[in-house]
């Protein structure tokens, strides 16, 4: 079960997938982009099934779950992909602009996430896969709701793969870098180590194989954020307002 899989990351996921033979269930809120992409889907021989919904509406996500569930068979594995990436200068963040964001990043992933995890608890099998990003380990530039969803997605994952040791039931959290999508073309900001989305699909759906508990990748950004999270406030807001990756 992939989110948000009408484009991007998750129409690249889905399609991948397909390719190695998994039956898919795709949710998106744009019907007519997802019917394409079940076409596409099923054109590499496989099963798939698209849901219309938007993440944020937990009895819509639920009846989706329930729908794949019933014609594809057992949800193995949840791809909590759905996500948004406005910015806004601080000065002009509103609150419906942060509660939105927040709405879909955050509250999205646990909508998703309660619509499949009885049942991999139940059989004891299953895997949970939050796409959350390099800009949750710290703060950017004109990012503050876009990184605040995205450190919640990370923290929230986290504490299921605590929770759900000993269960039968993994959990995945996939850190990306800059990745060529509709939400990354038209920038003029530098984004360093852009990586095309073929390359970073792979990256993504190998790790997933691998049942790896984080994958932060490129693995050159990977390290200057990390290494970021030592540097004391001043010097890192001095070098991030430098820096400013959004318009």
């Amino acid at each position: 079960m992939i989110t948000g899989a009408s484009s991007g990351i998750g129409k690249g996921l889905a399609l991948e997938i397909a390719s190695r033979g998994a039956n898919l269930g795709l949710l998106a809120r744009r019907e007519e982009l997802l019917n394409q992409i079940v076409s596409e889907a099923q054109a590499r021989n496989v099963k798939a099934v698209g849901a219309a919904a938007d993440v944020r509406d937990i009895k819509a996500v639920r009846e989706a779950a329930d729908r794949f569930r019933k014609e594809l068979g057992p949800i193995d594995i949840l791809i909590a992909n759905a996500g948004i990436g406005t910015s806004d200068h601080a000065t002009r963040l509103t609150p419906e602009h942060a509660a939105n964001v927040i709405g879909i990043n955050v509250l999205g992933s646990v909508n998703s996430v309660d619509a499949v995890l009885p049942e991999m608890v139940e059989r004891a099998h299953g895997r949970l896969v939050a796409i959350s990003s390099l800009a949750a380990y710290r703060g950017l530039a004109k990012s503050a709701a876009y990184c605040a969803s995205k450190a919640a997605v990370t923290a929230y994952f986290e504490s299921l793969r605590i929770d759900l040791r000993h269960t039968g039931v993994g959990v995945t959290i996939i850190h990306p870098g800059f990745i060529k999508t509709d939400l990354t073309s038209g920038r003029q900001a530098k984004m360093p180590y852009l990586m095309e989305l073929e390359t970073g699909v792979k990256k993504i759906v190998s790790a997933i194989e691998k049942e790896k508990a984080i994958y932060a990748f490129p693995w050159q950004l990977a390290t200057i954020v990390r290494a970021s999270m030592l540097m004391p406030p001043a010097m890192y807001d001095w070098i991030a307002e430098r820096n400013s990756f959004r318009e």
